[in-house]
């Protein structure tokens, strides 16, 4: 089922499964494309859904970058020729998503935004619980990879709410391959840039999720989210912390199913 895209700098894993309108599924940091198996098993009978690891992530080579991110999507809809497609976005792969709105928005019939962080500043306070990005790269420098894996899986940000054994062994093996290659990399300058005009510029219709028991910062900056893009909805996933789609798959896939018949429908 693994394809492989060949870009600059870097070889790309990708999946390209169901049959119906396209939609193009970005993951979060540390994780790669298997955390969408929940999505696909339900979904890929109305939707073709497409879904790759980032480069440095998963089984992808190459640099980690959120600008080669947005150039690799861009890439992958031009192999695979797609003119119109919707994308969801999750945590790191929300800022993907967004940037795809405002670079290629003739594309995008629509965009979800899963537990964004936090992208306008005003009015919002520090994100509580923040990943301690510091330590982890002194821990990674030094090959100290399993300290560094149960330090990340205790974190917030990692935590399922769900005792179910599947989604958390899903999550396990994810971990298990994430190299902690981009926490060795020099820090780039700061690749967002977003304000409150910027994103009332853009008009893609957007529905921005979260989870119940998702930290209170990421909470907020959905919420801003919302209030600052022009055509948004809010849905909060019941039951599920910050990957909803995991902790509450039925319910995670009903609201996806519902914004994506709306608009971009389904197969016929």
């Amino acid at each position: 089922m693994d394809r492989y895209l060949p870009v600059t700098g870097a070889l790309l894993r990708y999946r390209d499964e169901g049959r119906g309108p396209a939609v193009l599924l970005i993951h979060g940091w540390t994780l790669d494309l298997d955390m969408w198996e929940p999505q696909v098993a339900a979904l890929a009978g109305s939707w073709r859904l497409i879904r790759l690891d980032r480069r440095g992530f998963g089984l992808s080579s190459g640099r980690a970058s959120l600008t080669a991110d947005l150039e690799d999507a861009l890439c992958l809809c031009d192999t695979l020729r797609l003119e119109r497609l919707a994308c969801v976005g999750m945590s790191q792969g929300a800022r993907v998503a967004l940037h795809l709105c405002r670079v290629a928005p003739e594309r995008l019939a629509c965009v979800v935004l899963d537990g964004p962080p936090r992208l306008l500043a005003e009015g919002l306070p520090e994100e509580d619980a923040a990943v301690p990005l510091a330590e982890y790269r002194r821990l990674v420098g030094r090959g100290e990879m399993e300290t560094f894996r149960r330090q990340w899986a205790s974190h917030p940000l990692m935590q399922l709410e769900t005792q179910c054994p599947r989604p958390r062994a899903l999550l396990e093996r994810m971990a298990a391959r994430y190299g902690g290659n981009d926490l060795l990399q020099e820090l780039p300058a700061p690749e967002d840039h977003w304000n409150r005009t910027v994103i009332g510029s853009l008009r893609t219709p957007a529905l921005i999720v979260t989870g119940e028991h998702d930290l209170p910062a990421r909470l907020r900056a959905a919420d801003a989210l919302t209030d600052a893009l022009p055509v948004a909805q809010r849905a909060v996933i019941d039951g599920a912390r910050h990957i909803p789609n995991l902790d509450n798959p039925p319910s995670y896939n009903a609201v996806l199913q519902a914004f994506l018949e709306r608009h971009i429908g389904p197969a016929h």
